[in-house]
């Protein structure tokens, strides 16, 4: 007979045995029974090594460490359970350990895996109807964890036998791990609420802190989750109540229903998947790399930048609340290598859609293309710095019809420069420098720059220099990484760099970036359309390009120093208009602020000009620009500038503004003919406009740089005369004698 038999017989005959046994007696007899049993039982399966739990263990987040190490961003990828770092014991709060060994094993570091006291008194109570208590140790518990067991509230607890074998697992654990061990890995795999396992888990997502912070009332009701984890705030607040008094810390126990409460509600609130600085650039590192759970990844950002770029985001952003802007993205590289410096995707708490990440987004480039256009054409030797272009009124026939380009301001300024017509943004001259280079080759170019383009160069047609394609942040601003490097294109980094930096490619002459990068960094260029004094402008070296979409929904500002490539991108992620604010004015001062703060301890220096660069001092006849030393692509190099057929120095060119050539004109059948009239207009200043004449056809159609004519149908020729009656400037447009209610078709 097993002893087990024998003492199920006299626990039956317990009622005539209690008369003859004191309680004393009994509680011996039954501990006698159950440890005659655990040596009874089979030998126990080997435990594993502390070691090997620890290195098994797996968080169920992926931490990025900014490039010094620290904690940068935590991302969910295992939704098995919420479970965070594995902390050494020194890393856990004193108060927290103090609570957990008085509510779930008192005698811990005096018993050897098992708590016999206590097993007798559990015993005893079920022995004679006095209710179920807990006697499984810390050690119990944890061979628990260990073999997989989970005990579920409401399911059918453990058999004896099943028990014996819990007693035997955790006396093996005793015997080949410290106590220190074991605490340790029981506070790191114990479930405390819900989903939440570990120590680690249960102070970042409840209480919003590292678990060596929390303090007495933190900690009690930590333990009182242990042994109800499902249970209500309310019996949460009574078991930790219950525990403080016995820490003799009663006062603590002063509006601990509200704190519990508190806690519980904060907790599920909480997005412990996006916990950091940099979600977007998590979201980013995890789709390229994808690290498994628990990986730590170093990463390239660095933290103290990135809190810089969020902080002035919020900042400038809420100074342009009453424009109707609520998001922008920041992009900051490295120069050499190709780092990500930092990385902020969206505006947080400001915008509508915090979780899009806009620096991946495609947004419509505006004006940021045109530097790459230039540089095509220089290295092309069909424009040099000096180049004279033609700001004004132009119409290309498409497929679609008439394409009339216009500049931000709706001014034309006549004749000027390749580079004041880049550092200034003008449209008209991009354009004209497109038909030279073709859209075809530009969006060849582009490709190799790494943007995005998915169509052809005819399908964006000339609008392409104007930046009708659809571009992100990162890949713009690793284009513009490439001027900066001098027209080498590599792949964006992540990571520290570890070795020689990753190959790049040529994508434009060295010659030719350079260029580029004195024109945008000239701000008497620029003065134009942005002034001498605005957020482009900074105390050291630095070029830089705005761009602003159709109907402000987009604006950019992206540049480069000596080191840095900062790219900006301002506006709604909806795609809303903004009122009344373009490159300079939103995204310009964000990347003044973070430029100023890249070179708050060091200068920026203009790279020395490569091979192949020429200085020459340039003289523009007629007056059209101030004299200046110029650069030039090898044998390009000039040293007067001058247009043919120029009349007399300091007057402008007169030129036609409308009607813009190829314009058509729908006479309205409802309007008595002899009130429409065509608009002429023409630009000018000096004797020669003063004196200026129109023709139409051959016949006299008024004087003067604005004048009014009779349309009829058919296919005209309109001259404009200078006041010596030489021609000046000439367009062709056809008049249509409308069936319907029309109008003289738009420019665009």
């Amino acid at each position: 007979m097993s002893q087990w038999a024998v003492c199920g017989i006299v626990l039956a005959g317990r009622q005539a045995a209690t008369r003859r046994l004191t309680a004393r007696l009994w509680r011996q007899f039954l501990l006698a029974c159950i440890f005659l049993a655990s040596f009874q039982a089979g030998p126990a399966a080997a435990a594993p090594s502390y070691e090997q739990v620890r290195e098994q263990y797996r968080a169920s987040d992926i931490v990025l460490l900014d490039r010094g190490g620290h904690p940068l961003q935590r991302m969910r990828t295992d939704y098995q359970g919420r479970r965070g770092d594995w902390l050494a014991l020194n890393d856990v709060s004193p108060a927290l350990l103090a609570a957990v060994i008085q509510s779930e094993d008192k005698r811990f570091y005096s018993h050897s895996g098992v708590d016999w006291r206590a097993i007798a008194a559990a015993a005893w109570g079920m022995a004679f109807g006095q209710g179920r208590r807990g006697a499984s140790t810390l050690t119990m518990q944890l061979s628990s964890l260990l073999s997989g067991e989970r005990e579920q509230r409401g399911a059918r607890r453990r058999s004896i036998a099943q028990k014996i074998d819990q007693i035997e697992a955790a006396r093996e654990l005793e015997r080949h791990w410290s106590k220190q061990q074991i605490v340790e890995a029981y506070l790191n795999l114990a479930p405390f609420r819900g989903e939440i396992v570990g120590v680690d888990a249960l102070a970042r997502v409840l209480f919003q802190k590292h678990a060596s912070g929390l303090n007495t009332r933190e900690s009690a009701l930590a333990a009182a989750m242990l042994r109800a984890p499902n249970a209500s705030a309310r019996t949460l607040a009574q078991r930790a109540c219950a525990l403080l008094k016995e820490m003799g810390q009663e006062s603590e126990c002063e509006d601990l229903d509200l704190f519990v409460r508190s806690s519980l509600q904060h907790g599920s609130a909480v997005r412990v998947d996006s916990d950091g600085l940099a979600p977007h650039f998590a979201q980013w590192v995890i789709e390229q790399s994808q690290p498994g759970a628990g990986a730590h990844v170093l990463t390239s950002i660095d933290a103290d930048l990135q809190r810089f770029v969020i902080q002035t985001v919020m900042r400038r952003l809420r100074e342009l609340s009453s424009s109707h802007v609520s998001d922008a993205a920041v992009v900051v590289l490295d120069n050499e290598t190709g780092q990500v410096l930092a990385y902020v995707g969206s505006s947080g708490e400001l915008s509508r859609a915090a979780r899009v990440d806009h620096a991946r987004s495609l947004r419509q480039a505006g004006s940021t293309l045109k530097p790459f256009l230039y540089a095509q054409a220089i290295e092309q030797e069909r424009l040099t710095a000096a180049s004279l272009l033609d700001d004004s009124p132009l119409g290309l026939p498409t497929g679609n019809g008439l394409y009339i380009p216009q500049n931000y301001d709706k001014q034309f300024s006549g004749w000027v420069s390749m580079r004041i017509a880049l550092a200034s943004s003008l449209n008209i001259p991009a354009v004209r420098t497109l038909v030279m280079v073709t859209p075809d080759a530009f969006q060849q170019r582009l490709l190799r720059l790494g943007l995005p383009l998915d169509q052809t160069g005819d399908f964006y047609g000339f609008s392409l220099a104007l930046g009708s394609a659809d571009v992100s942040l990162l890949s713009l601003s690793n284009a513009y990484r490439s001027l900066a490097t001098q027209g080498l294109y590599g792949p964006l980094q992540f990571v520290p760099a570890t070795g020689a930096p990753a190959p790049r490619q040529k994508v434009f002459a060295p010659a030719a970036a350079w260029i580029i990068g004195d024109v945008l960094s000239d701000r008497h260029a620029r003065a134009r359309t942005f002034g001498l004094d605005s957020p482009l402008a900074t105390p050291f070296w630095t070029a830089v390009k705005t761009g602003t979409s159709k109907d402000m929904r987009d604006n950019w500002c992206l540049g480069w120093s000596q080191r840095y490539t900062v790219g900006v991108w301002a506006g709604n992620s909806s795609g809303a208009s903004m009122r009344d604010v373009s490159g300079v004015s939103g995204a310009g001062p964000i990347w003044h602020d973070i430029m100023n703060y890249l070179h708050r301890g060091g200068d920026s220096m203009q790279p020395p000009p490569p091979s192949g660069v020429v200085r020459r001092a340039v003289v523009f006849e007629g007056g059209l620009e101030p004299a200046r030393d110029d650069y030039f692509v090898g044998d390009t190099a000039v040293s007067r500038v001058r247009l043919r057929g120029t009349e007399k120095a300091g007057d402008a060119l007169l030129r036609i503004i409308s009607p813009a050539p190829g314009t058509i004109v729908a006479l309205d059948p409802d309007i008595p003919p002899d009130k429409q009239k065509l608009l002429l207009l023409a630009s000018g200043t000096g004797h020669d406009a003063r004196g200026a004449m129109w023709h139409v056809d051959g016949k006299p159609a008024g004087k003067g740089l604005r004048g009014w004519w009779a349309p009829w149908p058919g296919k005209h020729r309109i001259e404009l005369l200078g006041a010596d009656g030489k021609l000046r400037d000439h367009a062709t447009f056809e008049v249509r004698g409308a069936t319907q209610r029309a109008a003289i078709i738009s420019p665009g």
